[in-house]
């Protein structure tokens, strides 16, 4: 291999020198000394914080207190907030305060965690980012610039998108498929310019680091061993301890050091090395690692003039400056990820794209509530007064839960590759956190409810919220305990038969769903009073509700190659027409009224087989998925029933794993809905809703739900990155395990189509999809592993979940064109669908004295505009930095309070640059007017993602390029900060705002 780069053979030229001359180094290498510290993974957050976080920062911060050469980066804040407010005294705060003034403790990334980038949602990694950006900028004043996601199993092209929309001058990521990242280090493209979104300008690229094949431990310089549970040893010997630096040992360190450099410099472009110096759980002892690294550092930089290496502590911003300005062009990479990442040929870490499957669905409800609640509680304190409510009690039990769903975006919680006790932390702080929230906004709308006319036992109040920013027409779902009801609006009106109906519960045979039709404007409320209906409705003139009817078909024994779709029959709304094979109880086909085509649609649910012996045979687990071979049909009959209402026709259809078993293992549950014929009520008919009932499976078996259609697909799938654009998946022949290597992520959407027709599945939640044939997606729904590998063992890191789960999907099918244009509101209308709050008749009666005088207005934006969040953050610092700085220096004693009257707003526009001829263009939207609703604007602020830059002062590095085309597609230049309440949104834009609203 010939020369390149900086390698210090080269110095061998200054051999030539003049003696007395003082050669420059070749290599400057930035040490970086940091700790990963998962926030929960194989132990509780209580217990790491017991075992060894809180002496990480004790002893860091002395030790860097103690030598100013010295640096540290802190990345996750869930752990730095938990030591600051529980742990550290007057004097280490103080301590803090001078370290992060002066650089030499860096908080980079800054969010809660280091979340997951493959099946998080970017609602949530906006959430989990602001949380913790809120808690740095309040605190200290300072805003990260770098991020450090050198963890996650794989590299999302959102990612680069939004870290430059909060201020990031550059990006770290480590774990990419290995046969790339050995590829990008021989041909030295470890760095590159990532612009992410093929529809936002460069204003939005970020300049991105890959870590070498050395990641982010470095292996032989952990003088501190590894942490002991539940705490520290009374002798203070830990496992592991690298033995001391002396002057026998000092060669051999040094020698590790100089030769990992070397190494490390043939694979970058610049003279500038970096060298993450920790790993998982280290620097709990930062005094025994500094004294020995301090003697190592110093020993390689006497001989610098011999092998032209010059070493220091750093940050990771130190680095970062030392590159930008070298001054050299970059290679772009466009809106491709990173994903699915292998670590080696049988470890395809796709598997956990489903690991754990219902921790997944709990904390997208959990997300999704909070989204409901956030805006519900913000137009609550707007339109005061609020005798009943303390808004400081309000603004509590939303943070619950926003820490709880930002602390489960963390790279090991809801991707399900955590021990068994973490888990169950995970589930009970999200559902602590949900009961907060249910408490709030249950204490909201009984101080906006219609008063109620006296108790009436048996009978209910619904209060049903629509969160999003636009009029829903859907179809809600109450289950009761009376077959015959009488239901009135909030107008005291009886709600027409036409609009509701009546079946028995799909899996509750003695309580009976109550399904409604609801029109709901933006960010308003509907109330309906739900009564027992009365013995004789014709006598009292009652509307009778509509009691569906129910066909039954007995049990079809799976069928191997006989012919089918001799007797069909077909379930329809004003969209879609579904032809049900009786010969099979198995979906038949789909006819679709826009294209007026029928594509055939079958499915199936199907098994992986695993194997358990990690001894002689690639195995799956929590991370990776290894099937031994294709899928096999994973039940022997199928029973099926069709509902039919005058609002609903539900097709029930229950998959049994033998022909004698009592009890279903698989079951689909389809509805198809009938509604008005208008704008509002297009994405309820242009839908086919489903819900899968999966498990408990036999041991070793991943689930997944196979669609089969004749459509051409030439085996290309599309599927989103984190619900915030999609990504072609091309089928790739690999040598070796093909299968798995072919799943990817879906957080929220999928699709495969051909010339006329494509088929959209939205999910509520995370699952791994694949297309394994032509005209083929399958979705893994479920994973129930266990092997003899003996760390997982050890650690109880195994999934022999025996769960049953219920995910959610929405199935559109139609022209490109049509569903362009529908498939990101419909997910959106799937993800924050209306919420439903009952209580009793009988309860005691509301404390306000509503009586129909409190009128809602509504908020709407334009259809290809979504409200991302509406909230009051409660942050009580100023938007104003230079007066925000000043306040900090001046007075730390006296708390200010919580902004009640400072918004945060985000909107997003939801189509890319040529996506829909209509939909994607800039749009503009007055916020004066739509929020006329919620009060006064007074001012309008334009902030960086997570609120903490006012965008005018906000000035990213710019890094040359071997691209000079600064945009995709035909997208502008970014938006310029408003002067006034109107903005414009560009395709695929997010903007964030600070609403100020006048006091009332």
């Amino acid at each position: 291999m010939e020369p390149r780069g900086w390698l210090p053979l080269l110095l061998q030229l200054g051999l030539m020198w003049p003696p007395w001359a003082q050669p420059e180094p070749q290599l400057r290498v930035f040490v970086v000394p940091h700790s990963h510290m998962d926030v929960g993974w194989l132990h509780t957050i209580q217990e790491n914080m017991q075992a060894y976080v809180a002496n990480v920062y004790n002893s860091v911060v002395e030790e860097l207190t103690l030598e100013k050469k010295r640096r540290f980066i802190a990345v996750e804040q869930e752990y730095f907030r938990l030591w600051w407010d529980g742990v550290a005294s007057d004097k280490q705060k103080g301590q803090v305060r001078q370290l992060v003034a002066t650089g030499r403790l860096e908080f980079v990334l800054g969010g809660q965690v280091m979340h997951d980038e493959a099946v998080t949602h970017f609602d949530d990694q906006i959430l989990q980012l602001t949380e913790g950006h809120g808690f740095l900028y309040e605190t200290f004043g300072v805003r990260p610039q770098f991020s450090w996601q050198v963890d996650p199993f794989g590299a999302s092209s959102t990612t680069p998108t939004l870290f430059a929309l909060a201020g990031f001058n550059a990006h770290v990521i480590s774990r990419i498929d290995y046969n790339l990242k050995e590829a990008m280090q021989d041909n030295r493209q470890l760095q590159f310019v990532w612009r992410g979104s093929r529809s936002l300008s460069a204003q939005q690229e970020i300049f991105t680091h890959v870590l070498d094949q050395f990641g982010y431990c470095s292996e032989g310089f952990y003088w501190d061993g590894d942490p002991v549970f539940p705490g520290p040893p009374k002798n203070g010997l830990y496992p592991f301890m690298e033995i001391p630096v002396t002057e026998d040992t000092i060669p051999s360190f040094t020698n590790l050091l100089v030769n990992n450099v070397l190494a490390r410099a043939t694979w970058f472009r610049t003279p500038h090395i970096l060298w993450p110096w920790g790993c998982d759980r280290q620097f709990f002892n930062a005094s025994l690692q500094f004294t020995n690294m301090d003697r190592v550092m110093e020993e390689v930089n006497k001989f610098t003039d011999k092998h032209g290496i010059r070493m220091k502590y750093a940050s990771l911003g130190n680095y970062f400056r030392a590159v930008h300005a070298h001054r050299l062009s970059w290679k772009v990479r466009d809106h491709q990820d990173f994903l699915p990442y292998s670590s080696e040929i049988f470890h395809a870490w796709t598997g956990f794209y489903a690991s754990r499957s219902g921790l997944k669905g709990l904390a997208r409800r959990a997300s999704s509530l909070l989204y409901a609640g956030e805006s519900m509680f913000t137009r609550y304190v707007l339109l005061a007064p609020h005798r009943f409510l303390d808004p400081a009690w309000g603004l509590q039990q939303l943070q619950q839960l926003r820490w709880a769903v930002s602390e489960v975006q963390h790279h090991d919680a809801i991707t399900g590759t955590h021990a068994g006790k973490v888990g169950d932390m995970f589930v009970e702080h999200l559902s602590t956190g949900m009961q907060a929230v249910h408490k709030l906004m249950a204490s909201i709308t009984q101080d906006r409810s219609p008063a109620n006319s006296g108790p009436e036992p048996g009978g209910h109040f619904a209060v049903v919220y629509n969160p999003l920013a636009w009029t829903v027409t859907t179809i809600i779902t109450l289950t009761l305990d009376f077959p015959s009801v009488s239901i009135t609006d909030e107008s005291g009106r009886p709600v027409p038969a036409q609009a509701f109906q009546v079946q028995s519960s799909k899996e509750m045979p003695s309580a009976y769903d109550l399904r409604m039709l609801t029109t709901i404007p933006g960010l308003s409320y509907r109330h309906y009073s739900i009564r027992p209906s009365r013995s004789s409705q014709k006598a009292t003139g009652e509307t009778a509700p509509f009691v569906a009817s129910t066909q039954h078909f007995g049990p079809r024994l799976r069928r191997r190659g006989r012919q089918v779709g001799c007797h069909l029959v077909l379930v329809e709304n004003d969209c879609y027409t579904v032809f049900l094979d009786t010969d099979t109880n198995l979906m038949h086909s789909i006819w679709e009224r826009r294209s007026n085509r029928t594509v055939r649609v079958t499915q199936s649910f199907m098994e992986y087989h695993v194997k358990s012996d990690s001894n002689h045979d690639p195995i799956s687990d929590n991370y990776v998925f290894t099937p031994s071979g294709r899928a096999e049909p994973a039940w022997e009959a199928v029973r099926m029933e069709i509902v039919e209402g005058p609002l609903v026709t539900e097709i029930r259809q229950y998959f049994y794993r033998e022909v004698n078993d009592n009890e279903p293992t698989f079951a689909i549950y389809s509805w198809l809905a009938r509604g008005p014929q208008s704008s509002d009520g297009e994405l309820l008919c242009h839908r086919i809703e489903q819900e899968y009932r999966v498990g408990p499976l036999e041991l070793n078996r991943e689930a997944i739900l196979r669609t089969s259609t004749d459509l051409n697909t030439g085996q290309v799938l599309h599927s989103d990155n984190n619900g915030y654009q999609m990504q072609r998946r091309p089928y790739r022949q690999n040598m070796w395990n093909t299968i798995a290597r072919n799943y990817y992520p879906m957080v929220q959407m999928a699709s495969i189509e051909d010339l006329p027709s494509r088929l959209v599945l939205l999910s509520e939640q995370a699952h791994g999809i694949s297309s394994q044939g032509n005209g083929q997606v399958e979705v893994m729904l479920h994973r129930r592993l266990w092997n003899n590998d003996q760390w997982a063992l050890d650690n109880n890191v195994t999934l022999n979940d025996s769960s049953v789960v219920h995910p959610v999907f929405w199935l559109l099918l139609g022209p490109r064109t049509l569903t362009s244009g529908l498939r990101q509101r419909s997910g959106l209308a799937l993800q924050h669908r209306p919420v439903v709050m009952l209580r009793e008749m009988n309860e005691t009666a509301h404390r306000g004295s509503w009586n129909g005088s409190w009128k809602q207005e509504a908020v709407t934006l334009p259809s290809s505009v979504h409200l991302q969040i509406l909230s009051i953050p409660g942050w009580k610092y100023s938007s104003n930095h230079t007066k925000h700085l000043q306040t900090l220096q001046k007075d730390r004693e006296h708390e200010a309070k919580a902004d009640l009257r400072r918004v945060l707003l985000r909107l997003q526009h939801l189509y890319e640059v040529d996506q829909d001829p209509v939909l994607s263009r800039p749009v503009t939207v007055n916020l004066q007017s739509v929020l006329r609703g919620l009060g006064s604007v007074v001012s309008v602020e334009e902030r960086s993602l997570t609120g903490t830059w006012d965008v005018s002062e906000m000035h990213r590095w710019t890094w040359s390029t071997r691209d000079p085309h600064g945009h995709r597609g035909n997208s502008s230049r970014p938006s310029p900060p408003p002067r006034g309440p109107e903005v414009t949104i560009y395709p695929k834009e997010i903007r964030t705002f600070f609403i100020h609203f006048q006091e009332q």
